[in-house]
């Protein structure tokens, strides 16, 4: 992997548990707000980093989702050993996968979010538009526009994390991943992991082919937020939260037979 930077963190709670939050491409870790609000609620500390050239992460030249990679994987918590459950959107869920797959005890278990596991065609070109829109105009009443159901936390905060990052981040990492490929890491996961997918009647980048080859690994189990699009924790939050307590609670219960 290439060399990893240092990544700001924000936290919420100072429960035993503890989780690291990943955003994904043109967000911050501060969106990652109504997810580490319900950690902390139920017990956990949590803490989500802002990835290379987002928000008040140092700039780079590598842009490739092995160098996001490299950054979380390098990522740790403050008192030492690893995670309880790292949960990571889109880019950040591909930039986790990879982390997991290179070192298992990184984190007990990994939770993605609509993850980017392949981008390719289509979807390429869905992901560069809705960038060069947000860059073009950065202001809540377009965020408003195109999410008016989205709280009003969210739409400030997208707006703040267009403004804070780079745009040339942004363009750079579709340019430098033409090929955008970590199947093969998420066929080498071998920690719990849960897919909270977006539904494919308004947009997710993790369905068809795509999401049944994944889950042939044993070890990946899915789940879909009905009515949400690609940020199922902004487009349906309650909902989302849900389907990732239950997931962790699951894989916490896993962990105490197993210990038996």
């Amino acid at each position: 992997m290439p060399a990893p930077l240092t990544l700001p963190r924000l936290t919420w709670g100072d429960g035993p548990r503890r989780a690291l939050l990943v955003h994904g491409l043109g967000s911050s870790g501060a969106l990652m707000w109504r997810v580490a609000v319900a950690l902390a609620d139920a017990g956990w500390h949590a803490t989500a980093v802002d990835l290379r050239g987002h928000g008040d992460a140092p700039r780079a030249l590598d842009y490739s989702v092995a160098g996001y990679a490299a950054d979380i994987a390098a990522t740790a918590p403050h008192d030492g050993g690893g995670w309880d459950a790292v949960i990571g959107h889109s880019l950040g869920g591909a930039a986790s996968t990879v982390a997991a797959a290179e070192n298992p005890q990184w984190t007990r278990r990994l939770l993605l979010i609509d993850p980017a596991i392949h981008v390719a065609g289509r979807d390429a070109g869905i992901i560069r538009r809705s960038q060069e829109r947000a860059f073009a105009t950065p202001s809540e009443d377009t965020v408003r526009d195109e999410h008016p159901h989205w709280h009003l936390q969210d739409i400030e905060l997208k707006v703040d994390a267009v403004r804070r990052g780079s745009r040339w981040a942004v363009e750079q990492t579709s340019a430098q991943n033409q090929r955008w490929d970590v199947r093969a890491e998420a066929a080498r996961l071998t920690v719990p992991t849960h897919i909270v997918g977006a539904d494919p009647e308004v947009y997710s980048l993790f369905t068809g082919d795509l999401a049944a080859s994944v889950l042939e690994n044993p070890h990946v189990t899915m789940s879909i937020v009905t009515g949400a699009g690609h940020s199922p924790h902004r487009d349906k939050p309650e909902e989302t939260i849900r389907q990732i307590l239950e997931a962790l609670k699951c894989d916490v219960l896993s962990d105490r037979r197993e210990s038996k």
